[in-house]
């Protein structure tokens, strides 16, 4: 009922949003002079905000056309390059580039938002690195015919898609996915697969949440699992190609970030509406970018939401050597040949310090030579990823692992 119920409510606002809508149009198209009358602009830009201001369920554009490449600006375009139910395995693929560059595969998210969350990275590896990304479709939008979806399928989308890519490639996770990119290179080393990465890079990822628990992980342990089960899933209503699927809606996941600090977002939306009244472009398209990113949301499959919930959060079980893949279990000591880099931001209030690091514990066997740990003084979550230190001052780590690798 409780998807329903929010279905419900989106459809009864719909017809004022389309009014909106169709108000900010008008202004952009025919507003002339008019616009520019006090009590018009102020009608207007509430409008606009009003407009703006709710969840989407469509992934953004990443909007990464070119990139300066060595000494020169290359044009990018988008591939799908393997298109699995849950998600596609995208190329930026890049035109006139002198010589081959090495392969990275980015493992993104699965934690209510788009891959596209990641635009800052994938623009910044570009630079040296032929990118792929994973990219996860909305749980709503895949029709209950093509089955159940969890965490053991999501170590086995990793594994498919560096396959993909080949021998000689490399990895770098971002956040959650830090558990299952580094079971999938642990089954791949003991199997010795030839695509087994040359370099893993994990970053701010929760690989043993009992180091350094933060408030996140502590709310994961304040409840038993029948509790997210009974209280956070919900099934897809119509008329989304998804109806009867069993998720955690991505709204949910937005309310919960609204209301951990909602006097900044409604600030925020305040200054938007004030930019907009004076006419502040740069400030308007600044806030605008931002939140719809953020409004951007999509739907976990329930039996991955709560599987992350017990193995990763609750249970903790690739940190306590626990965790099995399809009954097998998963041991990252078999790592011997992919180089580790692990990053973690000073200020994380997600992940916190120690976590991300526990990877070099758990592969035991890597040579210290193959071992890198960076932590950036002055970033939180983020900030790791995200932004001019993680251009300036991470991103080099990364490269510089690779170019030993390669």
């Amino acid at each position: 009922m409780l998807y329903q119920g929010y279905q419900l409510l989106s459809d009864f606002m719909e017809p004022a949003r389309f009014a909106a809508r169709a108000a900010v149009t008008w202004r952009d198209e025919h507003g002339g002079d008019l616009t520019d009358l006090p009590m018009a602009k102020r009608f207007f830009a509430a409008c606009e905000v009003f407009e703006g201001a709710k969840p989407t369920h469509g992934r953004p554009p990443y909007a990464i056309t070119e990139v300066m490449s060595g000494n020169q600006m290359v044009s990018v375009r988008e591939e799908i390059v393997l298109d699995l139910p849950f998600g596609s395995l995208l190329h930026f693929a890049k035109d006139d580039v002198a010589t081959p560059q090495p392969k990275m595969l980015v493992v993104a998210p699965l934690s209510g938002h788009f891959a596209t969350l990641l635009r800052n990275t994938v623009q910044t590896l570009l630079r040296d690195h032929d990118v792929y990304i994973t990219d996860w479709k909305n749980a709503r939008d895949v029709p209950v015919s093509a089955g159940r979806w969890g965490f053991e399928d999501y170590v086995d989308y990793v594994i498919s898609f560096m396959q993909e890519l080949g021998p000689r490639s490399h990895l770098l996770a971002v956040c959650q996915p830090c558990v299952p990119a580094l079971a999938a290179v642990a089954l791949m080393a003991e199997d010795k697969d030839p695509s087994e990465p040359r370099t893993m890079t994990l970053m701010g990822g929760p690989i043993d949440t009992r180091a350094a628990p933060t408030a996140v992980n502590k709310l994961a342990n304040t409840k038993p699992l029948s509790w997210f089960a009974d209280n956070l899933i919900s099934h897809v209503p119509f008329p989304h190609k998804g109806m009867g699927r069993a998720v955690y809606p991505g709204f949910l996941q937005l309310s919960a970030f609204v209301a951990m600090n909602p006097s900044r977002h409604t600030e925020q939306h305040r200054k938007l509406y004030a930019h907009i009244v004076e006419g502040a472009a740069a400030e308007v398209a600044k806030i605008q970018d931002f939140y719809e990113e953020y409004f951007a949301v999509l739907d976990l499959t329930a039996e991955f939401y709560l599987e992350t919930v017990d193995w990763v959060f609750q249970r903790t079980l690739l940190a306590k050597g626990e965790m099995t893949h399809r009954g097998r279990p998963v041991n990252p000591a078999a790592i011997q040949r992919t180089a580790l880099l692990t990053v973690e931001g000073e200020r994380d209030d997600i992940c916190g310090v120690g976590q991300t690091a526990a990877a070099h514990t758990l592969c035991s066997s890597l040579r210290p030579h193959l071992k890198r740990h960076h932590l950036q003084p002055g970033v939180g979550h983020y900030g790791v990823f995200s932004g001019s230190k993680w251009e300036r001052q991470v991103y080099p780590q990364v490269r510089n692992l690779v170019l030993a690798m390669s």
